[in-house]
């Protein structure tokens, strides 16, 4: 029987505990069938009325961690990802990161002529002789979606920049400018984007292409998922522009660096072989 309790949404908005939600969720951490319905099991009997949804997610991580530590973070990996703020840089290189493993050229942070001024380019990324300009568009703060502000704002500049672009020389074509941000877009946003000839990238948008269903094809998961670092570790990686957990693979001199012991590496490696399909 489906319980009948309110949860609180990060947001502050009510809406329905849903049994559908919560499996849903764990059956795309990769946990078999037997483990999702321990845990639904143990959940259901810690619910009351007005439990946040936060709350929810910490039982749940909780109990998926003891099960398997690199299924504990594939279910973490939205937070993770408002794990890479404050600043909106490793979330920019994060982006560029699974565009490179989408065959692009990837560069971050570099600067283009418009016709009326200088833009700065979070991410440009070249394929088959076409240059790709994306803007990212980060929030460290769950509840927070885009709305129309962002892409409206983005299109004038990319306006700016294909103004020039196509008055000078170039050795590649522009492809039409794209808006990544780790939330979601309004439905406003979404309509300008489209009407406009904006390619938006959100958290699940476009439907079995967001930014969660790229990372889980290609096994690009960020370096905050890791069960097995300490917040400290993480953040000391992410000063030295390591945002992809694979990339610490077998990795000897960072985690020398920060004094890994060699039972924790054994850990680590482990961890990343499993969520990332190495």
């Amino acid at each position: 029987m489906e319980p009948n309790f309110d949860i609180i949404k990060t947001s502050g908005e009510k809406v329905k505990f849903s049994l559908r939600n919560l499996r849903s969720s764990l059956a795309k951490s990769g946990a078999d069938d037997q483990t999702i319905q321990e845990i639904i099991t143990k959940v259901k009997y810690e619910l009351y009325d007005g439990i946040s949804t936060k709350e929810l997610y910490n039982r749940a991580f909780a109990l998926l961690k003891k099960k398997g530590s690199h299924l504990a973070s594939k279910y973490k990996l939205k937070k993770a990802i408002y794990e890479l703020g404050p600043t909106g840089y490793p979330f920019e290189r994060f982006v560029a990161a699974i565009l490179k493993y989408s065959g692009y050229d990837t560069h971050v942070s570099q600067i283009f002529k418009g016709h009326c001024v200088r833009h700065e380019i979070d991410v440009v990324a070249i394929k088959n002789d076409t240059t790709t300009f994306i803007e990212c568009k980060f929030h460290s703060e769950e509840g927070r979606n885009c709305n129309v502000k962002v892409p409206l704002y983005i299109a004038s500049r990319y306006h700016d920049l294909k103004t020039h672009w196509s008055a000078t020389p170039q050795n590649s074509t522009l492809d039409i400018g794209w808006v990544v941000t780790n939330t979601r877009f309004t439905e406003d946003a979404l309509q300008y984007g489209k009407c406009i000839g904006l390619y938006l990238l959100s958290w699940d948008y476009p439907n079995n292409d967001g930014l969660k269903d790229r990372i889980d094809r290609l096994g690009l998961y960020p370096i905050t998922v890791s069960t097995q670092l300490t917040n400290r570790e993480k953040q000391f990686l992410l000063s030295r522009d390591l945002v992809l957990y694979r990339d610490l693979l077998d990795d000897v001199f960072f985690l020398d660096h920060l004094g890994i012991s060699e039972v924790r590496k054994t850990k680590i490696n482990k961890e990343i072989k499993l969520l990332c399909k190495l």
